[in-house]
């Protein structure tokens, strides 16, 4: 006799079934950074992911189950992003690429849209526990990042002992936040570009000489 499955122990997913999964969180992921999360309805995101709704709910049981792997997927896709150029700050021309970077996603997409992350917070943290905690998560998941660079730079000689790469971290991730909200309002790149110059700027005041 086969054992019976834990109800409270998730099923292992076949490739074809991994592949249906991940489908849906991008087609979520996609509509609720386009559309906010409380404008994405369940039915919108089975006709963009092309599958039916016994399929939906297979793989997501409720909405808020879904919103949770939304802000897990967009974390990954996000400080993945920002990885490529904080894992290597061992300079001032990286951090200046990555401003570069930021810059130039922004200019693309004509400054619309926003942080990925940044909508999911401005929608959620006040409303969905959960979802706060997570978003928490990834905020601070994305300091350390930054942090982690920082901290090379101090320890590669970039920056003298003075530099705080804690303190700098977190105003650098303060500023890019605001910077990109300002630029969504603005419909303008000026806003993120004058935020990320003056931080760097500060921290330029930290090279070691």
């Amino acid at each position: 006799m086969n054992k019976p499955l834990n109800i409270t122990q998730k099923p292992k997913l076949t490739k074809k079934g991994q592949e249906t999964r991940s489908r849906i969180i991008v087609a979520a992921a996609e509509l609720m950074y386009e559309q906010g999360v409380a404008r994405t309805t369940i039915e919108d995101v089975q006709h963009k992911a092309n599958i039916s709704s016994s399929q939906m709910y297979h793989y997501f049981k409720e909405k808020k189950e879904l919103v949770l792997e939304v802000i897990s997927y967009q974390t990954s896709k996000v400080i993945g992003n920002h990885r490529r150029y904080l894992s290597d700050l061992d300079s001032f021309e990286a951090l200046n690429a990555w401003r570069d970077f930021i810059v130039d996603i922004q200019i693309k997409r004509n400054c619309e849209g926003g942080c990925p992350l940044g909508s999911l917070a401005s929608e959620l943290v006040e409303i969905n526990t959960e979802a706060h905690q997570e978003i928490m998560s990834s905020f601070f998941e994305w300091e350390d990042s930054i942090r982690k660079g920082l901290r090379y730079m101090l320890n590669r000689g970039e920056l003298n002992s003075n530099a705080d790469p804690d303190k700098l971290a977190l105003a650098l991730l303060a500023a890019l936040q605001g910077g990109l909200l300002l630029t969504q309002v603005r419909r303008d790149p000026e806003p993120i570009i004058i935020a990320l110059d003056t931080m760097i700027e500060h921290i330029n005041s930290f090279k070691k000489i």
